[in-house]
């Protein structure tokens, strides 16, 4: 089963490119390739919609090699506490996202 994030972005080309320099950067950290996928994206109001779907490998390491740091971010759920992560390790990243957990 694949976790699916849901992304918001005004600029999705710049957006685009700084989301997949984090991904790889997560995905070298944790020595796998084809960990995400990216969807077509949607247009609507000035805002630019795409879904991310991480493979079991890319999850299963993000969470392990990162529980500490998912342990502490906010939230109540552990699903809320991932979502959080990832949307922070964007930001630190440069990218200006909103990012939802849809599916996992």
């Amino acid at each position: 089963m694949k976790t699916v994030l849901e992304i918001s972005v005004i600029k999705y080309d710049e957006e685009k490119e700084c989301i997949i320099k984090a991904l790889d950067e997560l995905q070298n950290f944790c020595k796998i390739t084809g960990g995400y996928e990216l969807s077509n994206p949607t247009s609507r109001f000035g805002w630019t919609f795409f879904k991310i779907w991480l493979r079991p490998n890319l999850l299963f390491c993000i969470n392990e090699k990162f529980a500490d740091m998912i342990k502490k971010s906010k939230g109540y759920k552990s699903e809320e506490k991932f979502s959080r992560f990832i949307s922070d390790f964007f930001e630190s990243r440069g990218c200006n996202v909103k990012l939802k957990l849809v599916e996992a």
